[in-house]
């Protein structure tokens, strides 16, 4: 009989063991989908607290709050820029320059067009004033491209009464 109770209690201990062990698959899957409900609820969160800083724009808007600004149009200043850059004593140094005016306006670009080649004039003695040392940096190049902007802007309020241009590009930018 010893050997009966001893066989009769081993599937009896085995079936609490499972019924110990069931529960903790369940307690796991149930802590690993509070995780992911949570870590997706603070990415979403994350996200698009980001997204409203990421559309404040730098410069104000001159259309209104949730409307799409009107498509840029590029005009390009041909051909590229040469100028012979001021400075060194060790041989001529040579810029490059190709511009292009972004507006957003088409009758700005109609005055671009029509004023293009006192632009060019203006910039042309802009870009032969610089020095070759000080173009080595970006920084140098950002204030440049700041300077001929200003440039065109003044150029354009004299003759239309608006700025016109929105902003001023180097597509291509050589020094030797």
């Amino acid at each position: 009989m010893a050997a009966a109770d001893k066989i009769a209690s081993k599937p009896k201990a085995e079936k609490g063991d499972k019924k110990a062990k069931s529960g903790k698959p369940l307690l796991t899957i149930m802590l690993v989908a509070v995780i992911a409900a949570g870590a997706a609820g603070g990415g979403a969160w994350y996200f698009a607290s980001r997204a409203g800083t990421a559309d404040k724009p730098e410069a104000p808007r001159t259309t209104r709050p949730g409307t799409v600004p009107a498509p840029a149009q590029y005009f390009a200043l041909e051909p590229p820029f040469v100028v012979n850059l001021v400075g060194e004593t060790g041989g001529a140094r040579y810029l490059q320059v190709e511009v292009q005016l972004m507006t957003r306006d088409p009758e700005s670009l109609k005055a671009i067009e029509l004023h293009a080649p006192a632009i060019r004039a203006r910039l042309l003695m802009l870009f032969a004033q610089q020095d070759a040392a000080s173009l080595m940096s970006r920084a140098g190049k950002e204030r440049l491209q700041s300077d001929a902007l200003t440039e065109v802007k003044t150029l354009l309020v004299a003759e239309t009464g608006k700025p016109s241009a929105e902003s001023l590009l180097f597509t291509s930018f050589v020094m030797q």
